[in-house]
């Protein structure tokens, strides 16, 4: 399995309008996509659920029954497929994505590891949305961490700086979990870590042993070199319409698989294989279900 690489499908995102960006909202959509993203060579999916009110599929809804649908019809379609479940919450309250881990147990589930300013701005120097602060403090870390463990759950912490690809260490160290770590360096929000294939070398460095990781890259053009400089290094890789609408000529991708192809590609010309999901599982370390 040390040749091969898991690929991940981010088929949607949290907050892009669905009628600017065309991402999957309704269950048969994201069903629909996840079948091609699997088709070309995705093995997970990562995902977010959206309001299904007419006009409103640029909302988040933790709606426990639009949650189950989703699921529903992406398992009814692809049955092999990996799930990810999204978690993130502005604020202490993680009663909503806790209920959604507790019914519907996903095999890995998203974990933010620290706090970070989510800032953008506008090509005039004005800030894109009002300076956010995406508040993960270790409390909250632990509370979503005692949800996962109790119910079967691997986390996989998103690490949007360098302090806390380092944070998770420290949690390790202090039995917030057990078992090697997933780790997902985000990198390429503006107030994070670049999307800079040089820095990949020195975030292994600060890796807990024996770690899984991937890459998650945000913007355009600049994240293909970058998911290349991982496979080649023994990560693994994510994309998608949540990540970016860009394909490698700079075309907008019109769907998840569309990306998912342009990505299987880079990691067959790095010299590596890609994972199917049973080999996924294996790779991964996840429970048996």
């Amino acid at each position: 399995m040390g040749s091969k690489t898991v690929i991940t499908c981010a088929l949607t995102g949290v907050l892009t309008n669905p009628a600017v960006h065309h991402v999957p909202v309704t269950p048969e959509e994201m069903a629909e996509q996840t079948q091609q993203a699997y088709n070309a060579g995705a093995s997970t999916v990562h995902v977010h659920f959206r309001n299904q009110r007419p006009g409103l599929g640029h909302l988040p809804t933790w709606d426990l029954e639009t949650v189950g649908n989703i699921l529903a019809a992406i398992k009814a379609r692809v049955p092999k497929i990996i799930i990810c479940l999204s978690t993130g919450v502005v604020g202490p309250d993680i009663s909503a994505p806790a209920a959604c881990l507790e019914k519907f147990k996903p095999e890995l589930a998203a974990c933010n590891a620290g706090s970070l300013n989510y800032l953008k701005l506008k090509s005039d120097g004005t800030w894109a949305w009002p300076p956010t602060l995406f508040d993960n403090p270790v409390d909250k870390v632990e509370r979503f961490l005692t949800v996962m463990r109790a119910n079967a759950v691997v986390p996989e912490f998103e690490c949007f700086d360098s302090g806390i690809v380092r944070s998770v260490g420290l949690y390790q160290r202090n039995r917030m979990f057990a078992g090697p770590a997933h780790v997902s360096l985000v990198m390429g929000v503006a107030s994070g870590m670049p999307a800079k294939p040089e820095w990949l070398p020195l975030l292994i460095e600060e890796l807990p042993s024996g770690s899984h990781w991937q890459v998650i890259a945000i913007g355009r053009q600049e994240v293909w070199p970058l998911h290349r400089r991982c496979v080649e290094l023994g990560g693994n890789v994510r994309t998608g319409l949540e990540d970016t609408f860009y394909l490698p000529n700079g075309e907008k991708a019109p769907h998840n698989g569309a990306l998912i192809e342009a990505l299987a590609a880079v990691v067959r010309e790095a010299g590596r294989e890609i994972a199917g999901p049973g080999e996924a599982r294996e790779i991964l370390g996840l429970p048996v279900r």
